[in-house]
């Protein structure tokens, strides 16, 4: 720009030489000189600025492509971070978070567990609950008893037969004669068998209820039961197993009553630890105890040694009172009739008055699939409605 500004005060100059006087000779010789000494200062200056400016424009290119090629390079040698997710809540938050009850990292004893409701209730939890973890509490007298079949009866329940087997061929040589189980994912996956700790417990030893309530149990259902429908399982299977128990210390206790205030002594006693360590009290635990009964229209009554039948029941749902400090409901089943009843069928409840044993209308006829009679007692650990009552449970009349 500059160089165009003085070719223009040439020029003016240049135009100006016309009109000097002739006494002042400015010969045509020094006009072409003066012109030749500008283009030389003035506009091969300009060709050299532009060359300078174009060299430098190269340069800042070659350091763009540089600097991007630089950017790559540590692109690909440390990628992006990807954003964190926050911490999992502790536990001690999920636990007082909330004040809705849940199963979720609980862990439920099923105390009666190879019983045939015990086992069905084992298998609802485990596949419909499967962040639950489930204690299958057992009973072995001896091992070919019916409480030990009664073992393999949750067993089959659970699925943990579904697996794979094989056998060798009967003519095949002795060491190929060999039978193999293996657990299959394809098929037992669903099952969550991993979520399953069978312990055998003699409910009427104190000390080893307590030591099961040790392991931090957060829940008990109660299905154990001495009788097979309303008579004694030493008299309905005549089991010498049983019969010895009961003549060679007729003072051990009932099931249903000094069995079941073992567990809930023991229970209380954990719960009181746990809370003493914690330093806090869960508030989104289940139903602390679900106690299965029986109503009182169900079945007929049958008088034993230490009591009638339909007593020992209302004793032991009497028993709860006897302990505030935990939550618990008693449900009363009515008949079980697997045969002839459907499965799937809505639950019905109505609460009923602890220690009532007065009929209701059509009581004597109602009836359930023992399938709705685990589901029951599986739904009642989360029913806050329920707590502190008692409620008797059908899904048919007949």
């Amino acid at each position: 720009m500059k160089s165009f500004e003085a070719l223009a005060a040439f020029l003016l100059l240049l135009g100006a030489s016309a009109f000097v006087p002739s006494h002042h000779h400015l010969s045509q010789t020094t006009v072409s000189s003066s012109l030749n000494r500008f283009i030389k200062s003035h506009l091969f200056v300009e060709s050299n600025d532009n060359e300078e400016a174009k060299r430098l424009q190269e340069k800042a290119e070659t350091l763009r492509e540089q600097i991007r090629s630089l950017e790559k390079q540590l692109n690909r040698n440390n990628p992006p971070r990807q954003q964190q997710s926050p911490p999992p809540p502790s536990k001690r938050d999920m636990e007082t978070s909330s004040s809705t009850p849940t199963l979720v990292n609980k862990r439920i004893l099923v105390a009666g567990a190879n019983g045939r409701l015990g086992s069905m209730v084992c298998r609802y939890l485990l596949r419909n609950h499967p962040q639950t973890e489930v204690v299958a509490a057992v009973h072995v007298v001896g091992e070919n008893s019916a409480t030990a079949r009664g073992y393999g009866r949750l067993q089959y329940e659970v699925g943990a037969e579904d697996g794979r087997g094989s056998i060798g061929a009967a003519w095949s040589a002795a060491d190929e004669r060999t039978a193999t189980f293996e657990y299959d994912e394809q098929v037992m996956g669903e099952y969550n068998l991993r979520n399953l700790r069978i312990v055998e417990v003699e409910l009427l030893d104190p000390l080893q209820c307590q030591s099961v309530c040790d392991e931090s149990i957060d829940a008990v259902v109660w299905c154990a039961t001495d009788f097979n429908g309303n008579l004694p399982r030493a008299i309905s299977g005549l089991n010498v197993a049983f019969l010895f128990r009961a003549v060679s210390n007729p003072i051990k206790g009932r099931v249903e009553v000094e069995g079941l205030e073992n567990m809930l002594g023991a229970l209380k006693l954990a719960k009181q630890e746990r809370k003493r360590q914690r330093g806090y009290d869960a508030t989104n635990d289940p139903v602390n105890v679900v106690l299965v009964s029986t109503a009182p229209d169900a079945l007929d009554d049958f008088e034993t040694p230490f009591g009638s039948f339909l007593g020992i029941k209302r004793q032991g749902e009497e028993l709860l009172d006897s302990f505030p400090s935990l939550t618990s409901i008693a449900l009363q089943m009515s008949r079980y009739g697997d045969n002839f009843v459907e499965e799937g069928v809505d639950i019905q409840t109505q609460v009923a008055t602890k220690g009532d044993a007065s009929s209701v209308d059509d009581s004597s006829r109602r009836r359930i699939n023992r399938r709705d009679a685990a589901k029951a007692v599986a739904d009642a650990l989360l029913d806050q409605e329920l707590i502190g009552k008692t409620a008797q449970v059908w899904t048919a009349i007949r």
